[in-house]
């Protein structure tokens, strides 16, 4: 994989990791009732549940792009309709952390579960990553080696924003958990995905 191709799935990455979703609001309320040091634990978990993703959606586009070129371009197609669908949603979507005043105490093996949980019955997962993954392969090269380094990248991001999540909602809770705040950090995030799939569309034509 080119380094300026693997740059970019870097951006990519961090918006796909930025962007609210089931686990970042997994992240935000384990660090509003829990603090950071014992979310460790399920921000392990929930990169768990990306990894078996991840594993899948490779498999499956490793097969794809050895049965058929043209099936893999109407994919990588697909997944730029996706992207500004999954724009236009997030931009309409309203976000609720729920959090209470006094938690019940939880251990680390419980919140390990159902982290892991939370990504493995997350199918928005896959099919971002079904559309995701293809902007950046080289069809005429190895799969292998560049799911790999997509993968391995993809997980070491969404981990390293999960803990800023979960550091953040620690000690700034109160802010975070308004329905407002959320709302617009929705916004910000639904005008970049549709950003980046008109880029990808653009460099595409």
């Amino acid at each position: 994989m080119d380094y300026h191709v693997w740059l970019a799935y870097v951006v990519t990455a961090i918006v796909f990791s930025l962007a609210p979703g089931s686990g970042t609001v997994n992240s935000i309320s384990n660090g509003i009732n829990y603090g950071t040091k014992k979310s460790l634990a399920a921000i392990l978990g929930l990169q768990i549940g990306l990894a078996f993703h991840i594993a899948l959606v490779g498999a499956g586009i490793g097969a794809l792009v050895a049965q058929s070129a043209v099936a893999f371009s109407l994919i990588k197609w697909i997944g730029v309709v996706y992207l500004l669908w999954l724009g236009v949603q997030k931009w309409r979507e309203k976000a609720n952390i729920q959090s209470s005043e006094q938690p019940l105490p939880q251990s680390s093996v419980k919140l390990l579960r159902s982290a892991i949980l939370i990504n493995l019955t997350n199918p928005k997962s896959i099919v971002f990553l079904v559309a995701l993954f293809p902007q950046f392969l080289d069809p005429g090269k190895d799969q292998l080696p560049q799911l790999l380094v997509l993968g391995v990248t993809t997980v070491c991001i969404d981990a390293f924003v999960m803990l800023g999540y979960t550091s953040l909602a620690a000690q700034l809770g109160r802010y975070i958990r308004s329905e407002r705040i959320m709302g617009r950090i929705n916004k910000v995030f639904g005008s970049m995905f549709v950003g980046c799939g008109a880029l990808l569309a653009a460099a595409k034509s």
